[in-house]
């Protein structure tokens, strides 16, 4: 799904029915309205507030308006997957938020670039899929040198600590930050 595209539609939706939403926004879908990436997104990832029942059966309505239209959309494609994460952000992320998108009744704010990047090299060390968001954000060495700094005592497993050292030095090296 293109979010943009996919947003603006669910905009007029959910207006029509007497519904708003204000969320923050985060994975690709952040990524993509933010203008660093420009590839199709799976899903819509809201990691604040909790998304409420009418909502969530209003998005599931809307993709099943999409696909009559022929066009793919997962009924759960606006979800709280990645909720937990907002207990590990650095504090104060609340603070530093930015409108990712705005239409008549969705409003979408994300994370500060800091925050995002964060976020994404969490996922790409825990995940292993994020690596060509991470190359797009293009941190810088001071910034992959603060995120480890964060992300090491973010699991407890004993050799995560040598796995994102391990993970981040390669992204610092395909982003041409050293050997």
């Amino acid at each position: 799904m293109d979010p943009r595209t996919t947003l603006t539609a669910f905009d007029r939706f959910l207006a029509t029915r007497g519904f708003a939403l204000e969320a923050v926004v985060v994975g690709g879908a952040a990524l993509s309205l933010l203008g660093f990436i420009t590839r199709q997104t799976r899903d819509c990832d809201i990691l604040h507030p909790a998304l409420p029942p009418e909502i969530l059966a209003a998005a599931a309505a809307f993709a099943a308006e999409v696909r009559a239209r022929g066009e793919a959309l997962k009924d759960d494609w606006l979800n709280n997957g990645p909720s937990q994460l907002a207990g590990m952000l650095p504090p104060g992320w609340e603070l530093r938020l930015q409108e990712a998108f705005r239409g008549r009744v969705v409003v979408l704010r994300t994370l500060h670039r800091s925050d995002l990047l964060k976020a994404k090299l969490f996922a790409l060390c825990d995940r292993g899929l994020d690596l060509p968001d991470c190359v797009a954000l293009a941190p810088t060495r001071t910034e992959l040198a603060e995120a480890i700094a964060w992300l090491e005592p973010q699991d407890l497993n004993p050799h995560w600590p040598e796995h994102v050292r391990a993970t981040l030095g390669d992204l610092a090296r395909r982003l041409g930050h050293g050997p």
